[in-house]
């Protein structure tokens, strides 16, 4: 996700909203039909990593403990404990979460999950993130991601949240912090939210995006997300 790509701002999160609020509620009713699904354009970088909990090849970093790491939260503040240039994951835990399910599986790097209530999650994980980082500073780079995928947010529209940072669901562990966009307007009256974070030592971000019938569905839905979508931390 070059600034290079800049000229392309039509992504923006609203519009990322609204695309994905047509063809995703189109996809629930082509799903039960048939299995399919539609494809939905894709606002962030061209390089993909694998959303599932491990990373295919671990990468060993001289000097750096990175079971130490994962072993306990990561604040913004922590993001230069992590290795450079190695990336983080997200976990695939939403499709054993009751009511939901897969409608597409690494696609890009994409993971999308539906729920029985119409709500539809998206979750991302993209690479060579580094034009976007400000050195030594997660939520600034965060905030970057965010003005890049909609030039109209602001810093104060963006409120701290967090997610798991490893370890389990169902047992107490280690929290990573997000910046989170809440009240995003999509078509039909529906609810929608968008959580990321651009780790800037590691040069990769995780993106996920929530699109619910109502804000009662999208309270219910966040909760699934932060119980079962585990940010996953890079393994030595």
């Amino acid at each position: 996700m070059g600034r290079g790509h800049a000229a392309n701002r039509s992504y923006t999160l609203t519009g990322v909203i609204r695309r994905m609020a047509r063809p995703l509620t189109l996809a629930v009713v082509l799903a039960g039909a048939g299995g399919c699904s539609v494809g939905v354009p894709d606002p962030a970088a061209p390089s993909a990593v694998q959303t599932t909990p491990s990373l295919a090849t671990p990468t060993i970093t001289p000097g750096h403990d990175a079971a130490a790491v994962a072993a306990k939260d990561l604040p913004f503040t922590a993001g230069d404990s992590l290795a450079p240039g190695v990336a983080v994951g997200l976990s695939d835990g939403l499709r054993e979460a009751p009511g939901w399910k897969p409608v597409k599986e690494d696609v890009a790097g994409e993971n999308r999950y539906v729920k029985a209530d119409g709500c539809v999650v998206s979750a991302r994980v993209r690479v060579n993130q580094g034009s976007l980082a400000v050195t030594g500073d997660d939520k600034a780079s965060t905030a970057e991601l965010f003005r890049y995928l909609d030039p109209t947010v602001v810093p104060g529209y963006l409120k701290t949240d967090t997610l798991r940072w490893g370890g389990e669901p169902g047992k107490p562990g280690p929290m990573v912090e997000v910046l989170a966009y809440d009240g995003v307007s999509a078509p039909g009256g529906r609810s929608a939210a968008v959580l990321a974070r651009l780790f800037g030592k590691a040069g990769s971000s995780v993106y996920i995006s929530l699109v619910c019938p109502d804000s009662a569905a999208l309270a219910v839905a966040r909760a699934d997300v932060a119980e079962r979508l585990v940010v996953v931390p890079p393994t030595d």
